[in-house]
């Protein structure tokens, strides 16, 4: 699996939350500032390419399927960035956003608390 841009990240999104579609339906769910038309069109055709949505057409239009589930993608991503920036390590990824304040001990709690349920 293919990592995305930004831009293609923002077009994945929009495509999740609104499912099958078209261009149009994918710019009004995209999250502001919404590309121009074109430019969502453009990057959903090289979504296309890199098999992250099919294309059915119907009439002069197509539209638009994701073929991979965002669980799937977050899951492959996530564990990319745990690998490059903390070692591997989910302890590592952890302690940095606590010491950095950003999760708070009833959020960590919380997080145990899943962790032994499972």
């Amino acid at each position: 699996m293919e990592k995305l841009t930004k831009q293609e990240e923002a077009a994945m999104q929009a495509i999740w939350k609104v499912g099958s579609g078209f261009v149009k339906d994918f710019l009004e769910a995209h999250a502001a500032p919404a590309p121009p038309y074109t430019t969502l069109a453009s990057t959903i055709k090289n979504l296309e390419k890199k098999g992250y949505v099919e294309a059915r057409k119907m009439g002069n239009v197509y539209e638009y399927t994701p073929s991979i589930e965002e669980g799937e993608y977050k899951k492959k991503f996530m564990s990319g960035f745990v690998k490059d920036y903390f070692e591997n390590s989910y302890k590592e990824l952890v302690t940095f956003f606590a010491k950095d304040k950003k999760i708070s001990p009833e959020e960590l709690q919380e997080i145990i608390n899943m962790i032994g349920k499972k």
